[in-house]
């Protein structure tokens, strides 16, 4: 993925044009699962809409505004949700830097702080006993 110079249309942007929010949200829900509380659902809910919604809207503008394919692209690949889960070549391409360089890690970090609150509730309820 070479950001804001090529569009990017193969491994995991084949299936869906957001796979990163996608894999935030899967992470939020297992977090929201795992919690087995409500508000926490509620809450992610209105995280992701308020965050998403419009960061997804002004990159959709801009990737439109900037690479003539978009519109094709947007027409044939869906937003979120793949239309297959045949998964073949998503790997391709990868690059290690470009993943260091476009802080892709902050997701992995997201998912570590979850799991920390994760422990901390735990370690908290069973201390109530």
């Amino acid at each position: 993925m070479k950001k804001d110079r090529e569009l990017t249309i193969t491994g995991p942007y084949a299936y869906v044009r957001n796979p990163l929010y996608l894999g935030s949200i899967i992470i939020g829900i297992g977090f929201a699962i795992a919690a087995r509380d409500l508000m926490v659902a509620v809450a992610l809910v209105i995280y992701f809409a308020a965050i998403y919604v419009p960061v997804i809207r002004g990159e959709q503008q801009f990737l439109y505004s900037h690479f003539r394919g978009y519109a094709d692209y947007m027409r044939s690949v869906p937003a979120l949700l793949p239309r297959t889960l045949r998964f073949r070549g998503v790997t391709a391409g990868f690059s290690p830097e470009l993943y260091f360089r476009h802080r892709e890690y902050n997701a992995v970090l997201g998912a570590a702080a979850m799991l920390a609150v994760l422990i901390a509730k735990i370690l908290w309820l069973s201390g109530k006993r």
